[in-house]
């Protein structure tokens, strides 16, 4: 059985299952769309879109995929998965880009949304950086790793992590970083506090039983449209 979750209105609604469900789920939700309100925009029925997202293997048409990109702003490769391996940033840039910094308050908040930034450490080599699945935590920067692997270096030292969202297809996006002091969490009950609260486990899996946590010393960010 799929997983269910529940929607803004409190309506059960299952969990999207197959590449494509995910990536058209995950696409409307980043921009505050509703099922119907995406399925108005397309041109599909809403129970068509229902089945695209919750149907593993569900193959549409050329035509009804091209809909569907045009209203989730962005394209059909984006959709079924034919950049996922491509390096963001190799759309052109726009005629007119504008940059917009970030509150504090707004940064905070693109944070809560990710799972997955980049941590910046200081290494016997050289500045090093890396990807760790986080969370946000009571405010602080929350991840778990393994000591002697490099993101256990951010403990005792002053690190930067960075987390960001990148649309090749409107050449437009956001980054927020956050520079701060790494320490260990010692304390078996904060320990284990945080392994509740946390909404990202460590995709490199394995025995990794050493939180780290980052307080936000400064936090910036910036935004950029055309």
């Amino acid at each position: 059985m799929p997983e269910q979750t529940r929607t803004d209105s409190g309506t059960p609604t299952e969990h999207p299952l197959g590449d494509l469900g995910r990536r058209l789920a995950t696409r409307r939700a980043r921009l505050g769309l509703t099922r119907p309100e995406t399925a108005t925009r397309a041109g599909v029925a809403p129970s068509y879109l229902k089945y695209l997202e919750e149907l593993p293997g569900a193959t549409p048409g050329r035509g009804t995929l091209l809909s569907l990109a045009a209203a989730l702003e962005t394209t059909v490769s984006d959709l079924t998965g034919g950049t996922a391996e491509l390096p963001p940033g190799l759309e052109q840039a726009a005629r007119s880009p504008e940059f917009t910094e970030l509150s504090t308050g707004e940064c905070r908040s693109l944070l809560g949304t990710h799972g997955v930034g980049r941590i910046a450490v200081s290494t016997d080599s050289g500045p090093v950086v890396v990807p760790v699945n986080y969370s946000v935590v009571d405010g602080a920067i929350v991840f778990r790793t393994a000591s002697g692997t490099t993101p256990s270096s951010a403990v005792g030292h002053q690190v930067a992590f960075e987390v960001d969202r990148i649309d090749d297809a409107f050449s437009r996006g956001w980054s927020v970083l956050v520079r701060g002091r790494g320490r260990a969490v010692t304390d078996p009950d904060e320990a284990r506090r945080l392994a509740d609260a946390a909404h990202s486990g460590p995709w490199a899996g394995g025995e990794r039983d050493l939180w780290v946590r980052v307080e936000m010393r400064t936090v910036t960010g910036r935004r950029i449209t055309v």
